[in-house]
């Protein structure tokens, strides 16, 4: 069995922290004034967000009253391997909700992402990513911390390539794959993207057609992680247009997103998505898909 990762001893440390405090009988003002730190310090602590030094730990854990030795030694390793987050050098262009969402999608065995606006960012070319960033921005070209975002992107889509690579499933609205993000020919290199990695055999992609109508997607995208080690309960992260909202890990709301990821399967159409794909380029190369050259067509007399 592999070692645990970073946000996995990050979130075990956490669960043990407030375990002690609430055993202590201690509130989290309480506990922020005697450590002489503002409140929101060790809110961020218990909820996973950012992580604890050893010099910080030591302290904590005597106004816990935690003595035992063999305890205090593997709390601190926990807080030191949990400081070992990945893509920790971006830190200084994403917010620290979003840093834990990426440690998490690195240390899931399952991750399942429902997208009704744009692909999701693990299936997204480079040409693609960009253009969306450009529609962000306020300007033909990115600024120095939107190239470094547009980085952190592209170096995420390694876990494809890895042998641990997780079981990824993606469902996607068929609008997604119509919206001509970038142009014709940037389009054309996602769509082909997306056949390629249709063939990956830990990737699943699966599409919502038009003809199903409404459907509860609509109420927005979002990601789910599961994991191997039982002490990570399952995460639900709601999407915003630029990054993930904060994580949700109570059980009712992870479960009820799960079984509309699941209903949402079942409306999926099945059957070859490479071959889609290639027919939808083959539309798109026609014009076929052009609302436009529509409005253009005599009308019918």
């Amino acid at each position: 069995m592999s070692a645990p990762s970073a946000a996995e001893q990050r979130l075990k440390l956490r669960t043990e922290l407030r375990k002690a405090r609430t055993r202590a009988g201690l509130s989290q003002r309480q506990v922020a004034k005697m450590m002489e730190w503002s409140p929101s310090k060790l809110l961020r602590i218990e909820s996973g967000e950012v992580s604890i030094s050893v010099n910080d730990l030591r302290p904590l854990l005597a106004i816990y009253e935690i003595s035992d030795r063999r305890k205090i030694d593997a709390l601190l390793d926990l807080a030191r391997g949990s400081r070992k987050m990945p893509f920790s050098e971006y830190r200084d262009v994403f917010r620290s909700e979003f840093l834990q969402f990426l440690a998490l999608e690195a240390s899931a065995s399952i991750a399942r992402y429902f997208n009704s606006l744009q692909l999701p960012r693990l299936l997204q070319t480079e040409e693609y990513a960009r253009a969306i960033a450009t529609a962000y921005g306020s300007g033909p070209t990115l600024s120095d911390i939107d190239e470094r975002r547009l980085e952190a992107q592209i170096s995420r889509q390694d876990m494809l390539q890895a042998e641990d690579c997780p079981e990824l499933f993606f469902i996607l609205d068929e609008s997604v794959l119509h919206r001509q993000i970038g142009g014709p020919g940037v389009m054309r290199a996602q769509l082909q993207r997306l056949a390629e990695l249709s063939k990956h055999p830990k990737v699943t992609i699966k599409v919502v057609p038009y003809t199903v109508g409404a459907h509860p997607g609509i109420q927005g995208p979002f990601t789910l992680f599961e994991f191997v080690s039982e002490e990570m309960p399952d995460s639900l992260y709601l999407e915003t247009p630029r990054n993930p909202s904060s994580p949700s890990d109570k059980p009712e709301e992870t479960r009820r997103f799960l079984e509309l990821f699941w209903q949402l399967e079942d409306l999926s159409v099945s059957g070859d998505m490479e071959l889609l794909m290639h027919r939808l380029i083959q539309r798109m190369d026609e014009g076929h898909d052009d609302l436009a050259a529509l409005l253009e067509e005599p009308s019918p007399e």
